[in-house]
């Protein structure tokens, strides 16, 4: 009967069975009913699959046979009337074997979606538009026809779901649009497929055609790309883009060469991209020439690839929803690369951008040292006082708090350097910015661009005001290991001073003391190399601002020995 695919009678024939062992005394029946599990207990464990499964798919999918829009209760109910779910019944009940293995499998394969990342144009449908009606039945105007395509598209590639931003969400409803966006990069990551039309490319385009294209330069496409994990590019007519019949073109290396040279994201990130906060100054410059249509939208298109939740506030300004954002990377990872920007101060926090064109150039970096060239350099620190004045910086720096924010004001772990002197520079072509030449001590003089106009200065001729040039704390600059790089095996750590743990020996002792010398110096060493600094003008209330210049400011200490020029160790509250 199951090979008939009579599965109702197979499983009513099935439970008989099962009823007659349940009352058997004999000890090897007893053994054979162990091996099987009734129907309902089969109904529970596929069940228990469909709800994980579910759980990270779609409020809503587009059925791509009946081209109906299905909320999680019709997608079930038409897996549960389906010869594939008495099919997945019959086997669950009678096989032991890797029976949750099999049931995760088949469910997943049914539940399969694809998901489209497309550019919106002017007329696409919504969801009152398709609900309660067939999709293949619209009229075939505007959008229509992309919603028709893709679902076709969908099917054709052996999938039963499809999903499209444009009527797959109800955006009157706020606690829906709230939970898609947030969710959003998840859903794409958990996609069989994720179908990338470029409505722009014709069919007879050559290879390069992708970089003109405008789903290149749109805020929402970059995480819908990087998000998952098999994709496909298609024209203007749903052709396979180059007609490339790779089943995944994240695997195939001419189109994400493509990819890499259009975007300037590398390829490895492009193919296997992990969210979360590490590298979030080269994440935020991906998304530098990104534009939305929605201006808030510039900083919920990257909520998934940070790997951050937060509350939409459809109607705030631009710059609240950028600071909302990466006030929380900043919070959250302890990473100040955000804060290393050119550009104009935020109403949200002077130390972060206004915009996120900010970050398009590349954040400052001093010129790599090989390792002989730092020995060297380090070795000519070793005088005889200099390492105990090093020991003393590196553990007050070492207590520095981790940044954090609170009511929009930025607490700054950092090392500050007052400015002794300002003195104004006529430099030609710059009408709407103002060249100053900057003192303070312990850094060489150096010379900041800005559109603010700053008071001239000296210590002969002082200001009331206090302005300072800063270094914000980086506690990567400490040379301590990362947790996965100190873990210990439990047999082998013992309590200090415990009889497991013997004392060290003075031999021990010195090269505990010495590793920690060579710590402090390679500390001193690279506080002494150039680096982009802030400059800080105190408020009336004592906290302080930035302000903001029109290049990176760029300072170096005079005197690498000179300790005490670097003990200024603060944590400044920056409005």
């Amino acid at each position: 009967m199951h090979g008939a695919q009579r599965y109702k009678e197979a499983i009513e024939t099935f439970e008989i069975m099962l009823s007659k062992l349940d009352n058997s005394a004999d000890t090897q029946l007893q053994e054979l009913r162990r091996q099987y599990v009734s129907p309902s207990e089969a109904e529970t464990m596929i069940g228990r699959a469909i709800y994980l499964e579910l759980d990270c798919a779609p409020l809503r999918l587009l059925n791509t046979s009946t081209g109906r829009l299905c909320d999680r209760e019709a997608q079930i109910n038409a897996f549960k009337t389906s010869v594939d779910y008495k099919e997945l019944l019959s086997n669950t009940m009678k096989h032991v074997s890797r029976r949750v293995e099999r049931i995760e499998r088949a469910v997943a394969e049914y539940f399969g979606y694809a998901m489209l990342s497309h550019r919106w144009e002017e007329k696409e449908p919504l969801l009152h538009d398709i609900q309660d009606n067939v999709v293949y039945k619209l009229d075939p105007v505007d959008g229509n026809v992309k919603l028709q395509s893709f679902c076709k598209t969908t099917r054709t590639a052996g999938y039963r779901w499809g999903w499209i931003d444009t009527c797959c969400i109800d955006k009157r409803n706020n606690a829906e649009l709230q939970e898609s966006v947030n969710s959003m990069f998840a859903w794409y990551r958990h996609s069989a497929l994720t179908i990338i039309y470029l409505s722009d490319v014709p069919p007879s385009c050559k290879s390069g055609a992708m970089a003109k294209s405008i789903w290149n330069t749109r805020g929402w496409t970059l995480p819908e790309f990087l998000a998952p994990k098999s994709v496909l590019f298609y024209h203007q007519d749903w052709s396979l883009y180059l007609d490339d019949h790779t089943p995944n073109h994240k695997e195939s290396a001419m189109i994400m060469q493509e990819l890499e040279d259009a975007t300037c994201i590398d390829a490895q990130s492009l193919v296997a991209f992990r969210p979360g906060m590490k590298d979030a100054r080269q994440k935020l410059q991906w998304a530098s020439t990104r534009i939305t249509t929605v201006q808030e939208d510039v900083a919920y298109s990257l909520l998934g690839i940070f790997g951050i939740n937060l509350p939409l506030m459809y109607g705030e300004t631009k710059q609240n929803a950028l600071g909302r954002l990466l006030q929380e990377i900043v919070a959250q990872s302890g990473d100040l690369t955000a804060l290393n920007w050119i550009g104009i101060s935020s109403e949200f926090n002077s130390c972060l951008p206004a915009d996120i064109t900010s970050y398009s150039t590349s954040p400052y970096a001093p010129s790599s040292m090989s390792e002989y060239e730092t020995q060297i350099a380090i070795s000519s620190l070793q005088d005889a006082a200099i390492p105990e004045l090093a020991l003393d910086l590196y553990s007050k720096l070492k207590c520095l708090s981790a940044p954090r924010f609170a009511h929009r004001r930025l607490h700054l772990p950092c090392i500050a350097f007052p400015v002794t002197g300002v003195r104004r520079r006529h430099v030609e072509d710059k009408e709407l910015s103002f060249t100053y030449e900057v003192k303070a001590d312990g850094l060489h003089e150096l010379q900041i661009t800005t559109e603010v106009k700053l008071p001239q200065f000296s210590r002969g001729r002082p200001t009331r005001r206090t302005f300072l040039l800063v270094r914000p704390w980086d506690h990567r600059l400490l040379g301590l290991p990362d947790f996965s790089d100190d873990v210990q095996s439990v047999d082998d750590w013992s309590e200090p001073g415990s009889p497991f743990s013997p004392s060290p020996s003075p031999g021990e002792q010195w090269s505990v003391r010495s590793e920690s010398n060579l710590q402090a110096l390679r500390l001193l060493f690279g506080l002494g190399q150039p680096f982009a600094a802030f400059l800080l003008a105190q408020q009336r209330g004592g906290e302080y601002k930035r302000i903001a210049s029109d290049s990176a400011i760029i300072a170096q200490v005079q005197d690498v020995a000179y300790v005490h020029g670097l003990m200024d160790t603060r944590i400044l509250e920056i409005l």
